[in-house]
């Protein structure tokens, strides 16, 4: 059987802007099981963030469920969520967040260092596959965009998380790099089981994913 990374039963968000409530998912069952790869879409606004933050913990539900990892997560506190985040997520935001007090390398191994792992020969791909060799000691501040975008892909690539959330990955990335970044993505998916959710608007990028997931008026569409 194949094993269940993330499950969610009945979830509903809504959001109140000027007294007005917008539901943005409405009652929403969806399963994303051990090395899928889906691509979501959608309009501005329909709720694509707002999804993978509350897969996340990021947000929460106004109602429904979210299992994790066969695990429901209500009951969990901020010590099982960000256990949860360190050991088996990896994130790609639509702002990269990276600390910018340290290099490059220091950015990407910092989700090793929080699990106790050592920089390892994915590790190394992965700098190569992404162009970062020869920027591993500058500080991500001094960076483009796109390079900072790269650094952000890669640390949250390192330590091989079971489920990558990804917002638009490519957005600051020309076509080569992001062919590459979409090869990278199926290449941990395949050899790695990792499970893919990737936010897009490019359809060369979700053509790169297994699924395609379409999401309008609260609901997914395939």
């Amino acid at each position: 059987m194949t094993e269940q990374i993330v499950q969610l039963k009945g979830v509903s968000k809504e959001f109140i802007d000027g007294g007005q409530h917008h539901r943005v998912l409405d009652n929403l069952d969806l399963t994303l099981s051990r090395g899928e790869t889906i691509a979501l879409t959608g309009a501005s606004g329909s709720g694509k963030s707002t999804l993978l933050n509350l897969i996340a913990g990021f947000e929460y539900p106004n109602s429904g469920e979210l299992i994790l990892l066969d695990d429901n997560t209500a009951a969990w506190k901020d010590h099982r969520w960000s256990q949860f985040r360190h050991q088996q997520l990896g994130v790609v935001f639509q702002q990269f967040n990276l600390l910018t007090p340290l290099n490059v390398r220091d950015n990407i191994a910092f989700p090793l260092r929080m699990n106790r792992k050592p920089w390892s020969p994915w590790c190394d791909n992965l700098v190569d596959c992404l162009g970062l060799t020869s920027l591993l000691n500058r500080h991500v501040d001094a960076l483009s965009g796109g390079q900072q975008q790269r650094v952000a892909i890669a640390r949250a690539l390192a330590h091989q998380p079971a489920l990558l959330l990804a917002d638009e990955p490519t957005g600051n990335l020309d076509q080569s790099a992001s062919q590459e970044v979409m090869s990278l993505l199926k290449t941990l998916a395949s050899e790695q089981q990792t499970t893919v959710l990737m936010v897009t608007h490019s359809l060369e990028c979700a053509s790169f994913m297994e699924r395609r997931w379409h999401l309008e008026l609260g609901r997914i569409h395939e």
